[in-house]
C-alpha cells in the first residue's frame, strides 16, 4: 500500500511540474495525448453514441432507449410521476417518518430468500437501516446531476432547436422522474448494509441480486461488472475532470487570470474535495444538503428576478415556447430537430436510467424501498422542469431581440450565452454565475466521487487500503482536470457514464416486477398508518 501511495505521489508531483512548465512542449504533449486517446477510443465513443437518422436529425440510440424506458415506466406504474407526487413532497416533510420508527417490519420479516449467503433485499444490521436522511440521499443525487448542463446546455439546445425545445425538454423531463423511480427503489431494495452500517448499493446489487433471483445470475454478474467498470471510467471523466477544468476555466475568465495557474486551482479544489469524501455518504451529505439547496436559490433567485423585470414578455415568451414546439421554422429537422434537441438535454441532464443516482439514493435509513424511489422522482422535476425551465425562460425572454443568439446555429459557448442573457438584467451575473459554476463543480465531484467508489469497491473488495486508493486517484484527477485540455477523454468519459444505461436498462424491465411489489406494500403501509 505504501509503494503504490507512493508512487501515485510521484505521478501528481511530476504531473504538476510538468503542467506549470509554460512552453511549447507542453501544449504539445497535451495535444499529442488528446490526438492519441482520440484515436484509440473513437470506436467506443461512436458506438455509445451511436445515432440513427429520424428525419434530418441525428438521434443517438442512447437517447431513444431512455425515452422509451421512462415512457414504459411512467405507463407501468400508472403515471406514479404524477399521481404520487404529494407523496413524495410528504415523505420529504417527514409525514410518513412514524413507519420507520420500532424495530423489525414486515417488510424484513418475509424477506427469507437469499442469494449468496444473503439477503436480497438488504443484509440488515439490527440498528442500521441506512445512513443520510431522505432530504439528505436526494440532495446528494440532485449534487451529481444539476450542473453545467443546466446553464450551458440548455443555452445550446436552445440555439439548436429554437423555444420550442424547452416544451420537449419539459415532457422528458416529466417522464424521466418514473425511471428514476425505479432504478432508486431498486437501489434500496438490494442494497447490502455492512457491520459498521456502511452501506453499498446502486446498479450493481440489483443487478447481481436481482437477475439471480430470476434464474439470470451469470448475466445479471456481467451486467453488473460492466455498470462498474462505466461507472469508474465516468467519475474520473465526467464527474472529475470536466467539473474542475469548467470551473477553472469560468474562474479564469471572470478574475481576468492569465497563465497556466490551472494546476494550482485544480490542487485547492482537490484538497477540498480530499477534506469531504474521506468521510463517505455521511459527509458528502452534510455538505451536499447544504450546498445544493443554497446553489439552486441563488440561481433560481436569479432567473426570477429577470424574468421579473421583464415580466411584460412572460407571456410571449410561454407562446414562443409552445408554438415553437409544433411548429419550428428555420430548425434544422424542423420538428421532429425541435422535439429531439429538448429531448436530448433533459435526458443528459438528470441522467434518469443511468442508474448513478440510485447509488447515493441507497444509503438512506428506510425500511420501505419505494419511500426513496418516491422520494427519487422528485430530482428530475427539481433538475429539468424547475432549474432548466428557469434557465430557458430566461434566454427565450432576453433575446427576442436575437442579441444572444440566432436559433438554428449552435452557440460555440453555452455558458457564455445565458450569462450574456442574465446579464441584461444583472449587471454583475458573471460573479455569481462563476461562483455558481465552482460549487455545482465540487458537488458534483463529490458526489460522483462517491459513485465510483462505490463501484470501485464492488470490484476490489471493501478494505480501507482499497478505498484510499480510490479516493487518491480521483483527487490526482481533479488536478490534472483543472490543468489539461484533454477533449477527447472527456468525451470518452461521457461515453462511459451513457453506456451504463445499457445495462442498467436491462435490469431496469426484468425488475419493474419487484418494484411494484415493493410500491404497494409502501403504500399499504400509509393506508394503514393513516386509518388508525
Amino acid at each position: 500500500m505504501n509503494r503504490i501511495l507512493f508512487c501515485l505521489t510521484s505521478m501528481l508531483l511530476f504531473g504538476v511540474q510538468t503542467i506549470n512548465a509554460q512552453n511549447a512542449q507542453e501544449l504539445s504533449i497535451d495535444q499529442r495525448i488528446n490526438e492519441w486517446f482520440g484515436t484509440a477510443t473513437a470506436p467506443i465513443v461512436e458506438t455509445v453514441f451511436y445515432s440513427i437518422t429520424i428525419g434530418e436529425v441525428g438521434v443517438p440510440i442512447v437517447l431513444i432507449i431512455l425515452l422509451l424506458g421512462a415512457i414504459y415506466f411512467t405507463v407501468y406504474f400508472k403515471f406514479v410521476n404524477f399521481r404520487n407526487f404529494g407523496t413524495s413532497i410528504n415523505i420529504i416533510r417527514g409525514k410518513y417518518d412514524d413507519l420507520e420508527a420500532g424495530g423489525s417490519t414486515d417488510l424484513y420479516e418475509k424477506s427469507v430468500s437469499s442469494v449468496d449467503g444473503d439477503n436480497p433485499d438488504t443484509i440488515r444490521i439490527e440498528g442500521h437501516d441506512g445512513e443520510v436522511s431522505h432530504f439528505q440521499a436526494l440532495t446528494a443525487a440532485l449534487s451529481g446531476t444539476v450542473g453545467l448542463g443546466n446553464i450551458a446546455g440548455v443555452a445550446v439546445a436552445l440555439s439548436l432547436g429554437g423555444p420550442g425545445a424547452t416544451f420537449w425538454m419539459i415532457i422528458a423531463g416529466l417522464i424521466g422522474m418514473a425511471s428514476k423511480f425505479t432504478e432508486c427503489t431498486l437501489g434500496v431494495k438490494y442494497r447490502e448494509i455492512a457491520e459498521d452500517g456502511t452501506v453499498y448499493g446502486g446498479p450493481m446489487y440489483y443487478l447481481n441480486k436481482g437477475l439471480e433471483e430470476k434464474g439470470l445470475g451469470f448475466i445479471g454478474k456481467i451486467l453488473a461488472v460492466f455498470f462498474a467498470i462505466m461507472c469508474i471510467g465516468g467519475s474520473f471523466g465526467g464527474g472529475n475532470m470536466f467539473q474542475s477544468n469548467q470551473a477553472y476555466q469560468m474562474f479564469a475568465k471572470v478574475s481576468g487570470i492569465t497563465g497556466s495557474y490551472g494546476w494550482l486551482f485544480g490542487l485547492i479544489m482537490a484538497i477540498l474535495v480530499g477534506i469531504v469524501i474521506i468521510g463517505g455518504i455521511k459527509s458528502i451529505a452534510k455538505v451536499t444538503d447544504k450546498i445544493v439547496p443554497f446553489m439552486v436559490a441563488i440561481y433560481v433567485g436569479s432567473a426570477i428576478i429577470v424574468l421579473a423585470l421583464n415580466a411584460a414578455m412572460i407571456p410571449k415568451a410561454v407562446s414562443a415556447i409552445i408554438g415553437g414546439a409544433f411548429s419550428a421554422e428555420g430548425i434544422t429537422g424542423g420538428f421532429i430537430g425541435v422535439m429531439i434537441q429538448g429531448f436530448r438535454r433533459a435526458a443528459f441532464s438528470n441522467e434518469a436510467g443511468i442508474g448513478s443516482a440510485s447509488i447515493a439514493h441507497s444509503a438512506v435509513k428506510t425500511k420501505y424501498a419505494a419511500s426513496e424511489g418516491l422520494v427519487a422522482l422528485l430530482e428530475p422535476f427539481i433538475d429539468t422542469v424547475v432549474v432548466c425551465t428557469m434557465t430557458a425562460l430566461v434566454i427565450v425572454i432576453t433575446n427576442f431581440n436575437g442579441d444572444i443568439m440566432t436559433y438554428g446555429d449552435k452557440v460555440p459557448d453555452g455558458v457564455v450565452a445565458t450569462s450574456t442573457a442574465f446579464s441584461s438584467a444583472i449587471p454583475f451575473f458573471p460573479y455569481i454565475l462563476t461562483g455558481a459554476v465552482i460549487l455545482f463543480a465540487f458537488s458534483t465531484m463529490i458526489s460522483w466521487s462517491y459513485y465510483g467508489y462505490q463501484a470501485w469497491s464492488y470490484l476490489f473488495g471493501r478494505s480501507k487500503a482499497v478505498e484510499y486508493v480510490y479516493k487518491f486517484l480521483f483527487c490526482v484527477f481533479v488536478v490534472i482536470g483543472a490543468s489539461a485540455s484533454l477533449g477527447a477523454v472527456i468525451d470518452f468519459s461521457d461515453a462511459m457514464i451513457f453506456a451504463m444505461l445499457f445495462p442498467n436498462m436491462i435490469g431496469l424491465f426484468l425488475l419493474a416486477p419487484v418494484v411494484k411489489k415493493e410500491f404497494t406494500d409502501y403504500m399499504n403501509a400509509i393506508d394503514k398508518m393513516e386509518n388508525k
